[in-house]
């Protein structure tokens, strides 16, 4: 079973995949972003790196997606190889960061890469605010991060509900991040395991 959780820049994923792992006894699979050798770069000139860094999200994935199917393990993962697709990269190109021919050859390699890939069996979307998630980006405090600038935020903020509206590749489960509390509220975190259960039951 591959259940991986979506969502923008500070919306939570890598503390509910952490929480989740830990609640159902599933493997959790995290975002390479310690031993990522272009974040820094990235961060300090976007326009410069960003197709290295999608590249090298793209072939992270991919790796993550593969090892998943064959382990034959319940596997919960933190951020998608779409994400990077649809949300990630296009943004990057629309806001002049990465040159149209990058953009072309990175979208033909993804292309390529998804006819080998099956979605999760189920994707969780944590739908959070902007201001929401600058107070998550600053509580963290990430050096990398200290310069992402808010337009950056709000427009991929509006990608990633332009692809929850039209995904079709499996089972959805959308949270509302605003609401809920779920690293400090047992209770919060509660019904959100609720809601979990009844998707898997779904799938079977």
């Amino acid at each position: 079973m591959h259940i991986a959780i979506a969502g923008n820049i500070g919306s939570g994923k890598t503390t509910l995949t952490r929480l989740l792992s830990k609640h159902f006894g599933w493997e959790a699979h995290y975002e390479d972003v310690d031993t990522n050798p272009y974040l820094n770069s990235f961060y300090e000139d976007m326009q410069r790196w960003s197709f290295n860094l999608q590249v090298y999200f793209l072939n992270s994935r991919f790796r993550q997606i593969i090892q998943i199917r064959q382990s034959g393990k319940a596997i919960i993962q933190d951020r998608t190889i779409y994400e990077d697709a649809y949300i990630f990269a296009p943004n990057l190109h629309a806001m002049n960061l990465m040159s149209s021919r990058d953009f072309e050859n990175y979208s033909s390699l993804f292309e390529l890469m998804s006819t080998f890939i099956q979605a999760p069996d189920l994707l969780i979307y944590l739908r959070s605010s902007v201001p929401n998630l600058v107070n998550q980006i600053q509580k963290r405090g990430r050096e990398y991060e200290e310069s992402i600038r808010l337009d950056y935020l709000k427009l991929l903020n509006e990608r990633y509900e332009n692809w929850i509206k039209k995904y079709k590749l499996g089972n959805l489960l959308i949270i509302d991040v605003d609401d809920v509390n779920f690293e400090d509220s047992p209770e919060d975190l509660g019904v959100i395991i609720e809601k979990i259960n009844a998707e898997i039951h779904g799938l079977f």
